[in-house]
Parts: C-alpha cells; structure tokens; sequence
C-alpha cells in the first residue's frame, strides 16, 4: 500500500540531515539548511516531492507547537508587562511600514488599492523564525526580544483585518462593517476564554491528570487543550500561530507548565523543520536567475526600511538606541502570513502572478538572511552605538522620574531586576546593605518604584548611567540579565571606571564564563552548572561525604571555572553500603580534625553516649570501615566518625570534631578569590 505522507516525510528527512551536516561544518545556521532542503526538494528543484498539501499541514502544527511553547515560557503576566509595547509599538510598526511600502508603490505609478495591498504583505514579519532564533539564542526575556515578540502579536491580529479588507480592495466586497463589528465581538470573547481558562478550567484539569500519574495521559491533555484552543480561536478569525501562543498562556498559569514544556519540546522541533522545509519549496530558483538585481534590490531595501521603522518605533518606545538596533533587525524580514495573504491577493486579482512569484522569491531569501543578520545584530549596535550620536538617542528618549540619586559609599549596584536582581536586594535589605538598581523594562521600574526600590531606568552599558548610580564608588557590582553581549560590555564599562569593585555576573551558558572574566568580572555564575553543584551537594549529602569534603568540592568546581563538569571527575569519597539509614534517626559523618580534642582519646574516654546521646556506629580510615568500634578505640587525625543520635546532639559535638559545616577551608578560599 502506497502511503504518500510516509514518503514526504521520510525525503524531508533523509535530505535534511545531508544538508544539515553540510551546513554545521560550513557554521551555517540549521534554519537556512531546512530552507535549502526545501529548494531542492520542492517543484522548483529536483521535484522530489509534489505533495505540497501535506508538507503545509505538517509546517501548521510546528508553527503551532513553537508558539505554544514560547507561550508557556512567557505566561500571562510577562505579557500584561508589555501591553504597551503590544497596542502602541505594534500599532505604529504595521501602520508605517504599511504607508511607506503604499508611498513607494504609488511611486512608481502601482494603483492605490494595490499598494494598500502591497504594504499590507510588507508590514508582516516572520513570527516562527524570529521566535526560533530568540528561543535558540536564549533572547526571549531580553529587551529588544520582549520589544519584537509584542510587535509580533500585534502583527498576528492585525492579519485578521488585512484578510477582511483584501476583497474590499478589490471592489468585490459590499459591506465589511458588519465583519468589523463581528471580529470586534469574536476578540473580547475569545480574552475572555484565555482568562478564565487560565485562572479556572485548565489548571483544574492537569491538577486532575497529575493524580494518574500517567505520562501519556499528561502528555494527550496538554496537546488537547493546544490544538483545542487553536481551535477555537481559528474559528473566531485568528491566526493558528496566535492562537497557539494563546494555548501556551492558559498553559503557563499551571503549576506543571515546565513539565508540559519538557514533553512538548520534542514534538515542536520536528515539526517546526516542516515548516522551514516548506518555505523553501516557495522558492522559485528560475526567478532568481531571470531578475538577480530585482530581487537583490528589493531584498535589500525591505531589509532596510524595515529595521529602521521597527528600530525607530522601539526608539519611541523609550528603549535605547542599542536595544533599538537589535529589535529592528531582528524584524527585518517578511513573515509567513504574507504568503497567506498574497495567495489572497492572486485570487482578487491585486497580484498579478509574475508579481507574486517575486514576492515569494524576496520573501524567502529576507528569510533566509534573517538568521545571519540576528547574529550580526550585537556586533552592529555596538559599532553604531560607538558613533557621535546625540545622548538622548543613545540612552532612549522616555524619561521616568528617578529616584533621588543618594552619596552612596560601598553599595551594591544591581543591574536588571528579575528574579535574581530581586533576589539580591531582598537579602541586601535583610542585611542592612545600602543598594541601588540599574533597569531598562519601564513597567518594572514604575511598578519598583512604587514599593520604595531605589531603582533607575537605563541602559547599563552606557558610561552615564552607571555614574548616575555612583558605581564608582561601589562596592559590589552585581550583573544580572539575560542579554549575554549587554552583559560584557557592562562588566567592561564598570571595570573601567571602579577597577576595585567586586563584580559578580549571572549567565546562563558556561561559554560566556571566559568572555565575562576577561571583560573583568571577578565571579561568573553560570546557571546551568549552579544548579548542578546543589544537586550534587544534596546527593553527596545522602552518602554522608564529610561537609568539608563537599565545601572543597563546591570550592574547586568554582575555582577552576567549572571544568571539573566538562573534563573527568576526580572520585570522591562515599561513605560505605554497611552504614544504613535509619528510620526515626539522623546519621551524620564527622571529621577528626587535627586541632580536636578528640585526638588521641577512646570511645570511652569522651563518653560520647552518656555524655551527648550519640553513639558511634563505624569509623572510616585510611580508606577502610571499622563497623561497631571498641569503646578503648582511639581516634586518630582525619579519622571520619559515622554517628547515630538526635541531630540536634550530633550538632553539639560537631565542633570538637571537624571545622563547623558552614566554613570553607583556607586554601579552598584561596583558590576561590583567585
């Protein structure tokens, strides 16, 4: 039996690893190797697969399942953070890109209703691959990431009413208020299903599921209530990958929305190849070659208009110049429901079809340039940011009153308050320790400063705004956002102006570890490998290694940069299988340091028993267990001592074994401040 779907598949995928592994040795992004597999396989290649129907189905569920995710990831209240950014920054964003595009058609004599059209197809940008590439980057939380994915939402909604006006273009449309009104209608009914399935119906239903304790039936909910809510939402005009976003906020005010992530993940990257594979089969490589310089021009000048009317509108928005650079190339291309919309326009005759094959053609290779342009975008900024600009420009035109600046000496400068910058000030203001914090997000300024923080907005990179919080003569300096290359230049710019602060960054890959100290960091906390050292110090716990022995394995894996995790690990002590747990007691292991007033003296002797209540159990030396020691055993220097007793006794006598848990010894915090 011939199964058409299978072969599609099984071609997409054979040939996706071939191109694939070309394009890693040539350190080419994986996004333009699925749009290459796309050119050769599709009709405009090799024609190895004619059913385009199926490859677009497949392509529907990876948008769906990307946009779910990155909806988990983002909850509803990161997305009422940037309300603003969504209604004004978007608004603006489609509305001039749409009247320049209209202006440069009526330009070069196309009629009006066509060039309404035209601008309409360029006002788009490319909601998969921008998130793909953010998601990829780890950019989703940054500020020009947050601009873009706003400006995206909006862009999503907008298509509904695009869609509605193409026939009304046309002159084949006899009342389009009445479907204004009726979407108008479908938009606060559908908010109102978002909000109570977030707060009430979908939460109930996985507390529920997570009784059974079954990863199938987990897994079959979570992907129900995806497509059911795109579903739904498609039947009130929305676009699938907006509904899918929507899905994935309902999802994220759920307790086990990371598991939900963990099993979705999978799914969403091969899926979400079906859909690069499927851009690429647009490609018509015959017009490429029959107008190289129109397309070239084209490209170029939609790759330009557009990053600076994105990059403008993110400079409205009060963001800096910076922030501004990156969130408008990161826009720069033309978006996948432009090809919705296009196909849309053929067949109201407001494209003709040689027209509409250039416009696929520049759609796709702005697309295919996308990834190469995000990864050049810090590169850019940081050069133009460079440039005798104007200092309202570069620093960002809104402007928050700010709190008093203070003649702080010795103070911590926070840098970004998220978790962790929130984090740091509560244990600052537990300690009694004056701070100040450095934030560019504008609501989470207002809403700081509100609660009493003593919180400034602007860019930290920028040498006048860590003057303005005095880092000069700080004391600490504390990094903690999400944008790796704003973090260098930050440990940089306050290097230099306060070489004796202490600065600690916050990363999330161990590859910026190097970058970060040479830029002059003083301590790097890699995320990644910091969870990794609790996890292994609760593990060595339970084997009751000595705790000096794990605070000289923290100090060690700290020390050297975290290599003891990417090299071979040293094996360390554990303590023997005879030592059982016991079920109503605390066992604890304790060293015999070589100042205890325990060297030298017997079991009876200290008297242990009838002293504290504690009895000893084993003693590990030199490598071998002594099990249920004679009470005229002597103990001898780093002897460890397995007691069994109450452990607020054990606590009592922990002193006069062993150095207290809580201190690390000399020469691992040598190592350490080296």
């Amino acid at each position: 039996m011939d199964i058409p779907l299978l072969y599609v598949i099984c071609t997409i995928f054979g040939l996706s690893i071939g191109v694939l592994l070309v394009c890693h040795r040539l350190r080419v992004p994986s996004i333009v190797g699925f749009l290459v597999t796309g050119l050769i396989a599709g009709p405009h290649g090799l024609a190895l697969i004619k059913a385009d129907g199926e490859v677009e189905i497949l392509a529907e569920v990876g948008v769906i399942l990307l946009l779910f995710t990155i909806g988990i990831e983002f909850s509803l209240k990161s997305l009422l953070q940037i309300k603003r950014s969504v209604l004004v920054g978007g608004s603006l964003q489609v509305g001039l890109t749409l009247t320049a595009a209209f202006a440069i058609a009526r330009y070069f004599g196309t009629p009006s209703n066509q060039s309404i059209f035209i601008g309409c197809l360029a006002a788009v940008s490319s909601t998969a691959i921008v998130m793909k590439l953010l998601q990829e980057r780890d950019e989703t939380r940054t500020p020009h990431g947050r601009t873009a994915l706003a400006i995206l939402i909006f862009q999503d909604i907008a298509i509904v009413p695009m869609m509605l006006i193409t026939p009304l273009l046309a002159n084949q449309a006899s009342d389009i208020s009445n479907a204004l009104i009726l979407l108008l209608a479908k938009g606060v009914a559908m908010i109102a299903v978002v909000v109570v399935g977030a707060r009430y119906v979908v939460p109930v239903i996985l507390s529920q599921v997570l009784r059974t304790r079954s990863r199938e039936v987990f897994l079959l909910s979570v992907l129900a209530i995806c497509l059911g809510v795109v579903w739904l939402t498609s039947r009130f005009g929305v676009s699938l990958a907006l509904g899918a976003f929507l899905a994935g906020l309902i999802v994220s005010e759920s307790e086990s929305s990371h598991d939900a992530l963990g099993h979705i993940t999978p799914f969403r990257d091969v899926f979400t190849s079906f859909f690069f594979v499927s851009v690429g089969m647009l490609l018509d490589f015959h017009v490429l070659i029959e107008r190289p310089l129109l397309i070239a021009g084209l490209t170029v000048a939609i790759l330009a208009a557009k990053s600076l009317i994105a990059g403008g509108v993110t400079t409205m928005l009060g963001y800096p110049l910076r922030t501004a650079i990156l969130a408008g190339l990161t826009l720069s291309q033309v978006g996948e429901f432009a090809f919705i919309l296009s196909r849309t326009g053929v067949e109201h005759g407001l494209l003709s079809d040689l027209n509409y094959r250039v416009f696929l053609a520049v759609s796709v290779v702005t697309m295919a340039a996308t990834p190469f342009i995000v990864a050049g975008a810090a590169r850019v900024a940081d050069e133009v940011s460079r440039l005798p600009l104007p200092n309202k420009l570069v620093v960002g035109f809104r402007r928050i009153a700010q709190a008093q600046q203070l003649d702080q000496r010795n103070h911590i400068v926070i840098v970004g308050f998220g978790l962790n910058g929130k984090n740091v000030a509560k244990a600052a203001r537990a300690a009694d320790i004056s701070y100040v914090i450095v934030e560019m997000n504008t609501e989470i300024v207002q809403a700081a400063r509100s609660n009493g923080e003593p919180i400034f907005y602007g860019d930290a990179v920028h040498d006048a705004v860590l003057r303005h919080v005095n880092v000069k003569s700080a004391r600490v300096i504390v990094v903690a956002i999400s944008d790796d290359a704003a973090a260098r230049r930050i440990v940089a710019a306050a290097h230099a102006l306060n070489p004796a602060a202490h600065i600690v960054v916050r990363t999330r890959h161990v590859a910026e570890v190097e970058p970060l100290y040479r830029a002059g960091a003083n301590e790097v906390i890699p995320e990644e490998f910091e969870t990794s050292i609790e996890i292994f110090t609760r593990v060595l716990m339970e084997y009751l290694v000595p705790h000096d022995e794990i605070e000289r394995f923290i100090a060690e894996v700290r020390a050297d940069g975290y290599q003891m995790f990417r090299g071979l690990p040293r094996r360390a002590p554990t303590a023997p299988d005879e030592i059982v747990h016991h079920p109503d007691l605390a066992i604890s292991v304790l060293r015999v340091d070589e100042k205890s007033p325990y060297v030298g003296k017997s079991i009876e002797e200290i008297a242990l028993r009838r002293s504290y209540g504690v009895t000893v159990v084993a003693v590990l030396r030199n490598g071998k267990i002594l099990p249920n020691p004679r009470d005229d055993m002597r103990f001898e220097r780093d002897d460890e001592v397995y007691l069994l007793g109450m452990p607020e006794r054990i606590a009592m006598v922990a002193d006069l074994f062993e150095i207290p848990p809580y201190q690390t010894p000399p020469q691992a915090r040598e190592q350490a401040d080296l």
